[in-house]
């Protein structure tokens, strides 16, 4: 997976909020010719807190099918084990190759908690899972020694960016234990995610500028720091200062730019909002600089 960036699909929708099967595909399509590492259907910036089971099913089958064993194809699956269960066997089913375990609802819990969701959603799938900690979840060096030790549990991805905690993670886990930079704008802390062991990462651009998030990933692997501090400084910064302004941009944002670029994507659902007027047109000139810096077209 740390060969490319790695896609984190939106999930389309009609005007009227209902799935469409066929957008979905059409993005799918459209993100796999870009050779990413991985697809990572269903989770946060898909919108997987939004769908119930049967569409679940409908975007996890069509993630698998237009895949076709290119890539691995990583389901999310969240809220407490019991659900996240049923939604571990509809991605079964579907054929996914292992499944992201979102942040569970709400609540915050004790280590030994932490540890036991796992535990629990483990012993009733057979994929394997990678562990997000973002939110309410972050597990202490010893909690991830005793994860790694739970059959199937493979990896974890990170969303604190906290560097120091991190490092004492991955000095805690076992050889092969797999990291990932979760960040929500992972391109931000890319370089230094790398230098404490991280360097595959997920990329929210790539939903809707995978030439932008492809060339920065190049100029990245190659040691261009030229072109990585340009995108940084003239398309990163600006849009995760655009990104903060209001609560779920993380996500409407990037609906929106995939919309502006003509992909079938649709809006979010409640209780995401899409982007007011004025953000939409700061959000267009953004991506028309950052389109420019890689030399592509809009």
């Amino acid at each position: 997976m740390a060969r490319g960036v790695l896609s984190f699909p939106l999930t389309s929708f009609h005007e009227d909020g209902s799935l469409d099967p066929d957008g979905c595909r059409a993005h799918l399509a459209a993100q796999l010719a870009t050779e990413p590492g991985a697809l990572f259907p269903a989770c946060g910036t898909g919108e997987f807190f939004s769908l119930d089971e049967d569409e679940y099913r409908v975007v996890v089958t069509a993630a698998v099918e237009e895949a076709g064993g290119r890539v691995p194809v990583v389901a999310g699956v969240g809220y407490g084990w019991a659900q996240a269960a049923r939604f571990a066997r509809i991605a079964e089913e579907a054929g996914a190759d292992a499944l992201l375990v979102l942040p569970h609802y709400l609540v915050a819990a004790p280590q030994d908690g932490l540890v036991a969701q796992l535990e629990q959603l483990a012993s009733r799938t057979r994929l394997p899972l990678i562990a997000y900690q973002r939110g309410q979840v972050t597990f202490t060096a010893d909690s991830l020694r005793r994860i790694a030790r739970i059959p199937g549990v493979i990896g974890l991805k990170d969303g604190h960016s906290d560097l120091d905690r991190l490092q004492r993670l991955t000095l805690a886990a076992p050889e092969g234990f797999l990291f990932f930079n979760g960040a929500a704008t992972a391109e931000i802390q890319a370089r230094a995610y790398a230098t404490v062991g991280v360097p595959a990462y997920s990329s929210a651009v790539h939903a809707f500028a995978p030439e932008i998030a492809n060339a920065f990933f190049a100029a990245l692997r190659d040691g261009d720091r030229s072109l990585t501090d340009k995108l940084l400084r003239d398309f990163y910064v600006p849009l995760v200062e655009l990104r903060d302004r209001v609560p779920g941009y993380a996500v409407s944002l990037v609906k929106a730019a995939a919309r502006l670029r003509g992909r079938p994507v649709g809006p979010v659902r409640a209780p995401l909002t899409d982007p007011s007027p004025g953000d939409l047109a700061e959000l267009r000139a953004l991506l028309g600089t950052g389109l420019d810096l890689v030399g592509a077209t809009p």
